[in-house]
């Protein structure tokens, strides 16, 4: 140990003497950060810790680019590229040459095969639910421990039902990551994916609750499924990242509810301009799919039953304003959409179209120069791939997905499938690139275990054994239909197969009826059923509650 720390010492007097080695060490710190090359580095100033493998890293992965965002189950961070990185690195001291990772290593002969799935969503976790853990050891990565019931998700920003009731613990869904001792669940977020060796890299999203941070490690797999969704389109429109909500996540509602609330109580205050209590409580939805409509039609609820009762000194102020480019719920029948936009238009919900040019903190401004003052806005204009997605160097499907085969194989390399939102078939099969609907997600989900399991009982589930075994018939998605509900007891229910199919439509309260019977039992877990039906009739009975808590 003394010997170490003298040589430490003095390598560390090298690295600040005036020869201009300092300025080496710099930039090999900046590079470990994230420089983009296939050779591996490690901090400097974490020498010991290298050996007590606690922090060692995958600065990257061949061409892939590591950009920020945040999607349903995955995350990239930001890195930064040094022409001199491969200089650097090979001209380094061969401490810093080999590091080793922690993690888990490929699964040896005898031992079960390991299947590692990216992301939580709907596609990933109907796989993990039906997966045989008998056969094969499972890990599930991705930066929240949940799943979220989406088509309820509206619901709980105005109170109508509890965050929770939509959330399912990613153990409760497959109780091995939690009880088996070779699987485990990761809250981290996927850097980096080495096809050729088997591996992904991960980095905790801990928040100071690691001694370093980001911590980060890899895992070895022997099939890989990537799940990891898709992320807001915002078409690149100035300031919507800035100033607008989303509403994908638990996370999303939550802050969309305490700043619909926080607008409430500031509106009044004594002094408030006029102008600006009507700024303060103009929500404006931006997108008029299935999720906008479904967020106007229950925030118009809100207004009529609950805010003209407890906030009776601004309920005249307050407004709803749904903005599309074209038509509302555009998939729908034409006759549900004309019930639609009466409804709502009853409701009190103004409907307008246009094109948002940008998004400034107090108002958004349309391509016709038109200003919309605001107090919140809800962006809600579909999905696109995330790049996370977009960084991988795999075949892309028209729109930027992973591209897939009709089983739901990556053709270009061994043992990885994708699907979900963040997947599309590809050309060459002939087949259109599906609907990021979470009925699409499920069957897919549900398709793909279906062969895991079959695959596993006939030895295929190690690396690189998929060769030569049959696979049976590939997907194919029937479409049963959609729902949305437009408030106030009413809803729609299309269950032809295709846009332009013939088909059963219902609009009113008996659609109302089947939506709400619908998906309570979609609903994942009988906890989370229970939740939503008292949920329900508490509203119903009580009204919403009204508190801001955070």
């Amino acid at each position: 140990m003394a010997l170490e720390r003298i040589a430490r010492t003095a390598r560390n007097g090298f690295r600040r003497s005036p020869s201009g080695a300092s300025a080496r060490t710099s930039e090999k710190e900046m590079l470990c950060e994230g420089a983009s090359t296939r050779k591996y580095c490690s901090l400097p100033s974490l020498e010991t810790d290298t050996r007590n493998r606690n922090f060692l890293y995958l600065s990257s992965i061949s061409k892939v680019n590591h950009n920020s965002f945040w999607s349903r189950g995955i995350r990239a961070t930001p890195t930064y590229q040094f022409p001199s990185a491969e200089r650097i690195v090979e001209e380094s001291d061969s401490e810093y040459n080999d590091p080793k990772y922690p993690g888990l290593e490929a699964t040896k002969p005898g031992e079960k095969p390991r299947v590692v799935v990216l992301g939580t969503g709907w596609a990933a976790c109907r796989f993990l639910k039906g997966l045989d853990t008998k056969i094969y050891d499972v890990v599930c990565i991705s930066p929240r421990n949940h799943m979220v019931f989406t088509p309820l998700l509206a619901s709980t920003c105005v109170g109508t039902l509890e965050f929770r009731s939509v959330a399912e613990p990613v153990t409760h869904i497959q109780s091995a990551l939690a009880t088996d001792p070779n699987s485990f669940f990761y809250m981290a977020s996927c850097v980096g994916v080495d096809t050729d060796k088997h591996e992904v890299y991960c980095e905790t999203i801990s928040k100071g609750g690691l001694p370093h941070e980001p911590y980060r490690f890899k895992v070895a797999y022997d099939k890989l499924v990537i799940a990891a969704g898709a992320e807001p389109l915002t078409f690149g429109i100035k300031g919507v990242k800035e100033h607008a909500f989303f509403l994908r996540e638990v996370n999303h509602a939550q802050e969309i509810r305490k700043k619909l609330l926080l607008n409430l109580m500031l509106s009044e205050h004594p002094g408030i301009p006029e102008e600006e209590r009507k700024r303060l409580l103009h929500c404006v939805v931006i997108g008029g799919g299935p999720t906008g409509v479904e967020f106007s039609g229950e925030l118009s609820d809100f207004i009529m039953k609950d805010v003209r009762e407890r906030y009776t000194h601004v309920k005249d102020y307050i407004k709803v304003t749904l903005i599309e480019a074209n038509e509302i719920l555009s998939s729908f029948d034409v006759g549900l959409r004309r019930y639609a936009t009466n409804h709502l238009t009853k409701c009190g919900v103004r409907l307008m179209r246009g094109v948002v040019k940008e998004v400034h903190p107090e108002k958004i401004v349309l391509n016709d120069g038109t200003d919309v003052p605001y107090g919140l806005l809800v962006w809600s204009t579909g999905v696109g791939p995330s790049e996370f997605v977009k960084s991988l160097d795999l075949p892309k499907s028209a729109g930027g997905r992973i591209g897939v085969d009709g089983w739901l194989r990556v053709p270009s390399v061994e043992d990885v499938f994708a699907l979900g939102d963040c997947a599309g078939f590809l050309e060459q099969t002939g087949r259109p690139v599906l609907p990021a609907l979470a009925q699409v997600a499920e069957r897919e989900g549900k398709y793909l275990v279906q062969l895991f399991n079959k695959i596993g009982t006939q030895n295929a589930g190690k690396a690189l054994s998929l060769k030569d075994i049959p696979l049976g018939e590939p997907f194919v998605y029937k479409h049963l239909g959609s729902m949305a509900t437009v408030g106030r007891y009413k809803a729609l229910v299309d269950l032809r197969q295709s846009k332009d199919a013939k088909g059963i439509s219902l609009a009113g309260f008996l659609s109302w009826f089947i939506w709400r019977s619908a998906y309570l039992t979609r609903v994942v877990s009988w906890r989370n059923r229970f939740y939503v039906a008292v949920n329900w009739a508490t509203t119903i009975v009580f009204g919403r509650d009204n508190s801001r808590i955070g």
